[in-house]
C-alpha cells in the first residue's frame, strides 16, 4: 500500500475545519436575517448588523479557546454538534453581558435575539451534522498524520499507509549524512506526530535525529511497559520516571471536599431523625452499642476507623471482617437484615465524610482481612492497593454498576476494582454527583444481607 503523505491529511484537516467555521457563521446569519425579516416592520435591518457583528466574533474566539471547530477523531456527531451548541449559548451569554455593562441592551430588540438565537441552534446543529459525517467517512483511521518509522524492528503492518520501514526507503539514524537528515524531513514534513520504533543500540543516534525536526516525535521503549510511567522529567541531571501522579490535584481535593461537606451536612440533617429511630431499635433489640466501629483501608493504605450502625449481635461482630456475611447468617439480628439491605447501616459514614476520612463517592472502605473466596483481596490483584490513591466513599462508581454485595469469588473483587480504578483515572464533580444520583436506584439491593 502506498504511503499517504503526512500533509495530504493535515490540509484536508485544516479544510474541514473552515468548512465549520464558514458554516456556522453562515447559520448565525442565516437564523438572524430569517428573524429580522420576519419582524421587519417592528425591526430595522441595522438591529440584525449590529447583532451579527458582535455575536460573530465572540462565537470565534470562544470557539477557537474551546476547539470547538476542530473534528475530534471518530467522535459522536452528538458531540460535535454539543459543542457548537455550548459555544454558541456561551456567545449569547457574553453578547448579554457586554451590552448590559455598556448599557445598550434596550437598543436590540429582544424578539429578534430570542428567535435569532434559537434558528442559530437549529442551524448550526444541522450543518454540524453534515460536516462531521463527511469528515468521519473522509478520515476512515485518524485525523491526525500519525508516522511510524520502524529501524531494525520488524513492522508488524508493512502494508499501513503510514509506516516506514527504515531500510528499503533510505531512512536511517545519521546525523553526519546530509542526505538522511534531508530524507528524513521529507518523509515526516507535515506529520503530527512521528514514532520511531528501534533496537536499542539505535536510540541514541535516533534521539539524535529526532531533535532537528518540527514535528513531536517519540522513541517507543518495550522495557518500560511494566513500569506504566506517567511521564518523564530531569531531576539532578538525570532523567526519572514519574509513576505516579499521587492524589487529585490541590484544587480538585478542594472542591471534592467542598462538595463532600455540604452534601454531607445538609444530609445528617435531613437523615437525623433515622438515624436515631435506628439507633434505638438496635439499642432495644440486642442491646450493646448502636454503631460498629472496624478499621479500613483508606486514603494512602492508610487505616481508619470506619463506622456503620450494629448489624449483628454484639457478642458476635466480626472486627476483623475475615468472615463474609451470608444469606440467613445467624449473626445479623432482624433489625440488622433490614438496614442492611435498604443500606441504612451505612448512614454513620456521613460522620466519617465530615471528619474527612472518607468522601460520599469513592471507592468502598474494605476490612484488612477481607477476601474474595479463600483470597485476600491484594492476594487476587496487587492492582487492588491502586484504588486507595482517593478517598474511600459512601457510594461508588463499582455499587452503582450493578457490583455490590459479597466477594464469594474472586471475579466478584476483579469486575468492581476494574470500576474502582476507572472512577479514579475520570474523577470529576459530575461524575460525583451522577453516582449519587445513581445510587438512590440502588439503595435496596437484593445482594445485600
Amino acid at each position: 500500500m502506498t504511503f499517504e503523505k503526512p500533509i495530504v491529511k493535515r490540509n484536508a484537516r485544516y479544510l474541514f475545519v473552515l468548512a465549520i467555521v464558514l458554516l456556522d457563521f453562515l447559520s448565525i446569519f442565516l437564523a438572524f436575517t430569517i428573524s429580522n425579516n420576519t419582524h421587519r416592520s417592528l425591526v430595522g435591518t441595522y438591529q440584525r448588523d449590529n447583532v451579527i457583528a458582535l455575536i460573530i466574533p465572540i462565537y470565534f474566539l470562544i470557539g477557537l479557546n474551546t476547539k470547538s471547530f476542530y473534528p475530534v477523531n471518530k467522535s459522536s456527531i452528538v458531540e460535535f454538534i454539543r459543542r457548537g451548541i455550548s459555544t454558541f449559548v456561551f456567545s449569547v451569554l457574553s453578547m448579554l453581558i457586554i451590552l448590559f455593562f455598556f448599557k445598550t441592551s434596550s437598543d436590540f430588540s429582544r424578539i429578534l435575539f430570542t428567535l435569532g438565537s434559537g434558528l442559530s441552534l437549529i442551524f448550526i446543529s444541522a450543518s454540524r451534522t453534515i460536516v462531521a459525517t463527511g469528515f468521519d467517512r473522509f478520515f476512515k483511521e485518524s485525523i491526525f498524520s500519525v508516522v511510524h518509522i520502524f529501524d531494525g524492528i520488524e513492522n508488524p503492518n508493512p502494508k499501513s499507509r503510514n509506516t516506514i520501514t527504515a531500510s528499503p526507503e533510505g531512512v536511517f539514524a545519521d546525523a553526519s549524512s546530509l542526505f538522511a537528515i534531508s530524507n528524513l524531513g521529507r518523509w515526516v514534513s507535515g506529520a503530527d506526530h512521528l514514532i520511531v520504533h528501534c533496537s536499542p543500540e539505535k536510540r541514541n543516534d535516533w534521539a539524535f535525529m529526532l531533535h532537528a525536526l518540527d514535528v513531536e516525535s517519540e522513541i517507543i521503549m518495550p522495557e518500560l511497559d511494566d513500569l506504566h510511567p506517567l511521564a518523564i522529567r530531569s531531576r539532578d541531571n538525570h532523567i526519572s520516571l514519574v509513576i505516579s501522579a499521587g492524589n487529585l490535584r490541590w484544587d480538585q481535593r478542594l472542591l471534592k471536599r467542598v462538595f463532600d461537606i455540604v452534601v454531607s451536612s445538609i444530609a445528617t440533617i435531613l437523615l437525623s431523625p433515622l438515624m436515631l429511630i435506628t439507633a434505638l431499635a438496635i439499642k432495644l433489640e440486642s442491646g450493646g452499642p448502636a454503631l460498629f466501629v472496624q478499621q479500613r483501608i483508606g486514603l494512602g493504605n492508610r487505616s481508619f476507623k470506619m463506622y456503620k450502625f450494629r448489624s449483628m449481635r454484639n457478642d458476635m461482630s466480626d472486627a476483623e471482617g475475615s468472615k463474609l456475611t451470608e444469606r440467613g447468617d445467624p449473626r445479623v439480628t432482624r433489625t440488622g437484615a433490614f438496614i442492611r439491605r435498604t443500606s441504612i447501616d451505612e448512614l454513620p459514614q456521613l460522620l466519617n465524610v465530615l471528619n474527612g476520612t472518607m468522601s460520599l463517592v469513592g471507592p468502598r472502605p474494605h476490612a484488612f482481612q477481607a477476601k474474595a473466596g479463600d483470597s485476600l483481596y491484594w492476594e487476587v490483584e496487587q492492582r487492588y492497593w491502586h484504588r486507595h490513591s482517593v478517598k474511600p466513599g459512601i457510594t461508588g462508581l463499582a455499587q452503582v454498576s450493578g457490583h455490590r454485595g459479597n466477594t464469594f469469588v474472586e471475579d466478584d473483587l476483579r469486575s468492581r476494582l476494574n470500576a474502582d480504578l476507572d472512577y479514579v483515572a475520570q474523577w470529576s464533580l459530575s461524575l460525583d454527583f451522577k453516582i449519587l444520583l445513581k445510587t438512590m436506584l440502588v439503595i435496596r439491593h437484593s445482594n445485600a444481607f
